[in-house]
């Protein structure tokens, strides 16, 4: 591998799974070993999945990657597909976890005859049944700590796992010379308990990993594997979902569900995006409507031009954001980071002078190996490596299940702390949908009717859908036209018999509106409404009960803001630029605010990046989705003051997380260079402080409430 040009060659992106990552020590090791090496121009981890994204140059492929990977010390495995299911690390760790947990209810039963007051030869049986039992099974449940630690030593290099290796082994060989000698003490309890709370954590971990990437796994599981495809001679032939195109035609018959997003070219339907969406009720969609992959066609036969497929989908798209999901780094994620990277090297030089101090104070090398034992047990950091992650992969995990996609991790930070909010109109406050007045539709006669729905049916102008789709509904039939053009910036003009007929933009109207004009006959006015969001007074409402000021910030003229600002009861900005917003969110910054920008267009972007925190709603444009941290993909805006809620009470949790870690290594260390501490009782007390941070962290799983 050679230097890499940055600024020369474009960067590509390769996904690798590496299913041995489990801490937020192995994350950094990762992170930092990839970005060190040339052509590699970022590396990121995304410990739910166990992905790593890493950004390169054309001279570095996956078997690179896999190389560098297994030189740092962990084994990987390209990912074929953006879509492919995650590894999930739960089912390597059960059979480990089972041998040592049943190892360490019989030789607990053993231990506690001896700690009863068994003596001489009846004492010597007992430790050596323990051991008969104990070895095997440390052998078989310590495999995933002793690969992981041998792999790290072999490289040159440590990690968590091998003080805990050191101090399985050291207390099991202790336990053998004992048992042996026919000695009074032996800790084969102590190193089967520890196994059997490591694997225990670190099972509870990963099913939680699993549980925060259900949302998406549910949406993966439902795509279409291929489709019905109409070829140019109207034959059909069967296509994987892997070798659609763009251009192809799709026949999807009812029931079926889309395996690309397309413009229907052919019929109507109705179709089931709750998937997509949480929209519950059933979208109709015609002629030129665009359909999404993974949506179950429910009514009618369509025929769809694909227009995106395989990586392109939104379906594929929505991965990618929850692939993104928690990948960046908080302030307290970074505070654990650098615990995480110091604590190998401290505990060993900690057990070592514990080891030495006791042998000069006199002790002997028997009782200083216990003391340094029980000191590599009880100062392992799992705790606080647990103490960011768990409760970011929960409360994210809670908001996804709540129609709510958290982007980026560190966000759930940075919105815990917002008290000012500037919303965009249109798309944001209000759905962005515009509805045709049902009065105009209802006077329209039904000949009149006919050619509107033709029209409109024969343009993708959001104005044209909703009269198309309004119209539809109500049971009219589109006429016959002949000659239909749609001219960009005027409407759709086409002949119907002998009549010119034309849906255009109105010369003057105080809103927006669409005219149908039918030579030699009256023309015809058809207002449009566009509709606050579901829930929008309670949301803001919401949102000033938890101290966030709110305001309309919008890129619409005075007249349509007015309207929205009078209904919601909120102070506003029209006209705004893309560069009046950020001067805006920077004014307040300067100020002391901490500024949330809820936004969807294309001219939001700027402003959503610039915010503190940022939020989108899944109907927005790529720019918008690309540049907020949090996407809620249902109408309701009660997902704002809910994210809100829920980030304040992840870094509370956080923050408790942090503080039980704290008390603990300060309570527990000095008891163990005292030599107060059994290794036993090290596996119990270090153990039950993980376990209490993910218990702790569990409190999150209705944050989103």
């Amino acid at each position: 591998m050679t230097a890499l040009p940055r600024s020369a060659s474009p960067l590509e992106t390769t996904v690798v799974a590496v299913p041995g990552m489990h801490c937020a020590g192995c994350m950094s090791k990762v992170e930092r070993g990839l970005k060190a090496l040339p052509g590699i121009a970022d590396a990121r981890v995304n410990l739910s999945s166990r992905m790593v994204t890493v950004s390169h140059g054309p001279e570095v492929d996956s078997h690179d990657l896999v190389a560098a990977l297994a030189e740092i010390g962990f084994e990987a495995q390209a990912r074929r597909e953006a879509t492919t299911r995650p590894y999930s690390a739960v089912r390597p760790l059960l059979a480990p976890l089972a041998v040592a947990a049943f190892a360490a209810m019989n030789v607990m039963l053993l231990s506690v005859s001896v700690w009863a007051g068994a003596e001489g030869s009846t004492r010597s049986l007992f430790h050596w049944i323990s051991a008969l039992i104990a070895i095997p099974a440390i052998a078989y449940a310590g495999q995933p700590f002793f690969r992981s630690a041998w792999k790290a030593l072999r490289h040159g290099t440590t990690n968590m796992d091998v003080p805990i290796s050191i101090g399985v082994l050291i207390a099991t060989g202790l336990s053998l010379y004992e048992t042996m000698l026919g000695g009074a003490d032996a800790w084969f309890d102590g190193a089967l308990m520890l196994l059997t709370f490591l694997l225990a954590g670190r099972v509870m971990d990963a099913m939680m990993r699993d549980r925060a990437r259900r949302g998406v796994d549910a949406l993966l599981s439902q795509a279409a594997q291929g489709a019905m495809v109409v070829g140019t001679d109207g034959s059909l032939s069967w296509q994987e979902a892997d070798a659609l195109l763009p251009g192809m035609i799709m026949r999807v018959a009812a029931g079926e569900r889309l395996a690309a997003d397309g413009e229907i070219l052919r019929g109507s339907s109705r179709f089931d995006q709750s998937l997509l969406t949480g929209e519950s009720a059933p979208v109709a969609a015609h002629m030129g409507a665009i359909v999404m992959a993974g949506t179950l066609n429910l009514d009618a036969p369509v025929d769809v031009r694909v227009t995106h497929a395989g990586h392109d989908t939104t379906l594929a798209e929505i991965a990618r954001l929850m692939e993104a999901s928690a990948q960046n780094r908080s302030r307290y994620v970074r505070i654990a980071d650098r615990a995480a990277r110091l604590y190998a090297p401290a505990v060993h030089t900690l057990a070592a002078l514990a080891v030495v101090g006791w042998l000069i104070a006199g002790a002997g090398l028997y009782q200083a190996l216990v003391i340094g034992v029980a000191v590599l047990i009880i100062t392992c950091p799992c705790a606080l490596g647990l103490a960011v992650p768990v409760a970011q992969v929960v409360a994210s995990g809670s908001l996804m299940r709540a129609g709510i996609m958290v982007k980026d991790g560190s966000a759930l930070e940075r919105l815990a702390t917002v008290d000012r909010a500037l919303l965009d109109k249109t798309g944001t406050l209000t759905l962005g949908r515009p509805v045709p007045d049902a009065a105009a539709l209802a006077a329209l006669p039904a000949e009149v009717a006919a050619i509107a729905l033709a029209l409109a049916s024969h343009s993708r102008h959001p104005l044209s859908r909703a009269l198309a789709g309004a119209l539809a509904a109500a049971g009219v039939k589109a006429a016959e036209l002949q000659l239909v053009e749609e001219r960009p910036g005027e409407g759709v003009f086409a002949r119907w018999g002998t009549h010119h007929v034309a849906l255009r933009r109105p010369d003057s109207a105080s809103g927006t509106a669409a005219t149908l004009e039918i030579i030699g006959e009256p023309v015809w006015l058809i207002p449009f409404a566009d509709r606050l969001r579901p829930d929008a007074i309670d949301a803001l409402a919401g949102l000033q009960r938890l101290g966030v000021k709110c305001s309309i910030l919008s890129g619409d003229n005075a007249a349509a803001v007015a309207d929205v600002a009078r209904t919601t009861g909120l102070t506003a900005q029209a006209s705004a630029s893309p560069a009046d917003k950020q001067d805006a969110i920077n004014r307040l910054r300067k100020a002391g605010r901490r500024v949330l920008m809820v936004g969807d267009g294309l001219n939001d972007g700027p402003a959503l990046a610039a915010a503190d925190a940022s939020i989108a709603p899944g109907t927005a444009s790529e720019v918008g989705l690309q540049a907020a941290d949090l996407v809620f993909v249902q109408d309701s805006l009660l997902a704002l003051p809910r994210s809100v809620r829920a980030a304040r009470a992840t870094m509370r949790v956080v923050r408790q997380n942090f503080a039980l870690a704290i008390a603990y290594n300060a309570c527990a260390v000095p008891l163990a260079l005292a030599g107060l501490v059994t290794p036993l009782i090290a596996a119990i007390a270090m153990s039950a402080s993980s376990l209490l941070v993910i218990a702790n962290s569990l409190r999150l799983a209705r944050a989103a409430r």
